[in-house]
C-alpha cells in the first residue's frame, strides 16, 4: 500500500462538524446554491461531501459535482463561499473540488429523489 491510498475500512468521505454551534447554519447555506442543470440545491443532491469547521470559525468544504464536465465546475466552487461567509461568526471558508468519490444518485437525499421523480 502507498501513502496515497486509503487505509482499508478508511471512509472516503471525512466526517463533517456536526457538533460545532455553525453546522446548521453552513448547512441552510449550502442549501441556497442549486445546479443551474437540477432544480435541486446542492446539498440535497449530495455535492457537499465534508463540511470541517475548526474552533476559529474557519469554514473547509470538501465537494464535488455531478459530473467532470459539469459547465459549472469552475464557479459552483465560489457560490459556496459566497453564501457561507456572510454568517455571522465564520472566519473563512476555504471549497475544495474532489472527485473521489465520484458522485452517485445513491448520494441524494429523499428529499432530492421526490423532488427529481425517483421516489
Amino acid at each position: 500500500m502507498t501513502a496515497t491510498e486509503p487505509f482499508e475500512g478508511a471512509p472516503l468521505i471525512a466526517p463533517s462538524s456536526t457538533d460545532h454551534p455553525l453546522y446548521d447554519q453552513v448547512v441552510e447555506a449550502c442549501r441556497s446554491v442549486y445546479d443551474p442543470e437540477i432544480p435541486v440545491n446542492i446539498y440535497d443532491l449530495g455535492l457537499i461531501y465534508t463540511i470541517d469547521i475548526d474552533a476559529e470559525n474557519a469554514v473547509g468544504i470538501v465537494m464535488t459535482l455531478t459530473a467532470p464536465g459539469c459547465p459549472v465546475a469552475g464557479e459552483m466552487p465560489g457560490w459556496v463561499a459566497d453564501a457561507i461567509e456572510p454568517l455571522a461568526g465564520v472566519k473563512q471558508v476555504d471549497v475544495q473540488l474532489t472527485w473521489e468519490p465520484p458522485w452517485g444518485m445513491d448520494m441524494m437525499s429523499d428529499e432530492a429523489r421526490l423532488e427529481l421523480g425517483f421516489m
